[in-house]
């Protein structure tokens, strides 16, 4: 007699790729070595020669292509969901601009080539220069740094130069308490001392804390406007006037200025050095390590002291390395900056030109104080007023029935939803920063909206629903004390 049994069911995941290897099988066919062939001692040193072959699986081409498919849909990017990160600015890239960089006559050309053989480069460059001031007031640009913070250090670095050149040793930077982490570290690394300004009750800075701090060991004040917590500094032409009665210089931090793009200018606010972070105002890519791009722009005090080489015109409208700057700070960055990154935020400027520039801050501010108006009904709002392109709400509520931000957040991935800034700014107890970006449409608003809004009613009715969330992703919820004090950082591949 037979029995009918029922197969077991396969497992719903792709097959770990060792697990698929097999003696014999290849995923490319390579032609033969049409030059001489070297012993390997002669191409690698012989203290860099393996001694056993690598232990690498023998998979079909089709095996390697599903492998990889498979890991990149577990990735997140704004490219497949929502990324309402505050205060990175994770809007979508438009493919234009990707198009754009991988022109042959760009893709194809290289740092050590003649200028007059890169002269459409050097064009592009040029412009964007002067784009970039033009957007932020400022009256010249260096392209070099490589991401906001590095642009934070190259304008101290100057902002320290300046000082030096007049014979004062100033040794003390001001940085509010509303603003980026990299701020106080930036300026750490540049060799100051930080001091810490506290914000009033309106999260703005203090201007009794400001003149009481300020002095002839005063460097600079850095600040971002619209701050943080997504507020607009009322008074930055009082903040200013202070800062430079005190022989201090202004930074800008233009992590911002989707805000104010179009709108105002840092320059015009009393501000004598920006960096701008084109992979989030300009919507370049950003993450993963980078590429990315920090330019600095300066008002003329400073021009002197930008790293070189900038890109200059001569009088027959070639253009050309400028290296000729005997009081620079020196170069920042091999090269002249991310080339391909530039090159994105070149063709954003251009395809929006000065009045999309301005409906681009328009939309941000709309998108944020729609969201803001929708969830203040069930999320504390710690500053309610109007707001720039950002707001920060309080999960003070939700943590009354055992719910943190951090559950909040988790609760968002089973929508499919990437959570947003979490616990900063720190001037906030149990603060959620939102940043919904001009990209998004109303739809996507809504549904985001809906989704904390029942997260907020869970938290209240069904609290565990909420304490065990992620439920419906890849990997489950994780204990993160577990994983920041016992780490696995290897696989065991066999």
């Amino acid at each position: 007699m037979t029995t009918n049994r029922i197969p077991p069911l396969p497992d719903v995941d792709m097959p770990f790729i060792f697990d698929l290897s097999r003696p014999g099988r290849i995923a490319c066919s390579l032609p033969a070595c049409d030059v001489p062939e070297l012993a390997p001692e002669e191409r690698i040193p012989a203290a860099l020669l393996r001694t056993e072959p690598a232990s690498l699986p023998e998979v079909y081409e089709v095996d390697v292509v599903r492998h990889y498919t498979a890991l990149s849909r577990r990735n997140f990017g704004v490219d497949n969901g929502f990324y309402p990160l505050g205060s990175c600015t994770m809007k979508y890239n438009p493919k234009l601009n990707e198009d754009a960089a991988k022109l042959p006559g760009f893709s194809g050309i290289h740092p050590y080539q003649q200028e007059d053989t890169v002269q459409g480069a050097l064009e592009l460059l040029y412009t964007l220069q002067n784009d970039l001031a033009a957007i932020t007031g400022m009256d010249r640009i260096s392209l070099q740094p490589a991401a906001g913070a590095h642009g934070e250090w190259t304008g101290l670095m100057m902002i320290r130069a300046y000082h030096e050149s007049r014979g004062e040793q100033r040794t003390k930077v001001l940085v509010p308490d509303s603003s980026h982490g990299t701020n106080p570290a930036s300026a750490s690394a540049a060799g100051y001392t930080t001091v810490t300004l506290k914000s009033d009750a309106r999260g703005l800075v203090d201007l009794d804390a400001l003149r009481a701090a300020v002095g002839p060991d005063t460097a600079a004040l850095m600040l971002t406007n619209p701050n943080t917590l997504g507020l607009f500094e009322e008074h930055i032409a009082e903040i200013a006037a202070i800062v430079h009665e005190a022989g201090g210089l202004l930074y800008y931090d233009g992590a911002n200025a989707n805000a104010i793009m179009g709108i105002a200018r840092p320059g015009d606010m009393g501000f004598d050095v920006v960096h701008l972070n084109l992979h989030k105002t300009m919507s370049t890519p950003h993450g993963g390590g980078g590429p990315g791009a920090g330019p600095v722009g300066v008002k003329l005090l400073l021009e002197s002291f930008l790293p070189a080489p900038l890109i200059s015109q001569r009088a027959d409208g070639t253009y050309f390395f400028d290296d000729e700057r005997p009081h620079s700070i020196g170069r920042v960055k091999p090269f002249h900056g991310n080339f391909g990154i530039l090159l994105r935020a070149y063709a954003y400027i251009r395809s929006y030109g000065p009045s999309g520039l301005r409906r681009v801050s328009e939309c941000a501010v709309l998108n944020a104080n729609y969201m803001l108006s929708r969830l203040s009904a069930a999320y504390d709002v710690p500053y309610p007023r109007i707001c720039k392109h950002e707001f920060v709400l309080s999960g003070t509520r939700q943590k009354a029935f055992g719910i943190r931000t951090l559950d909040i957040a988790k609760r968002l991935l089973d929508f499919g939803f990437h959570p947003p800034t979490v616990y900063f700014p720190l001037i906030v107890e149990e603060s959620i920063m939102i940043e919904p970006t001009e990209t998004e449409s109303k739809e996507t608003l809504d549904r985001f909206i809906d989704v904390m809004l029942r997260i907020a009613w869970e938290a209240e009715h069904e609290p565990d629903t909420v304490l065990q969330a992620p439920s419906r992703t890849e990997t489950a919820r994780l204990d993160e004390t577990l994983a920041a004090r016992k780490p696995v950082l290897h696989c065991d591949c066999g």
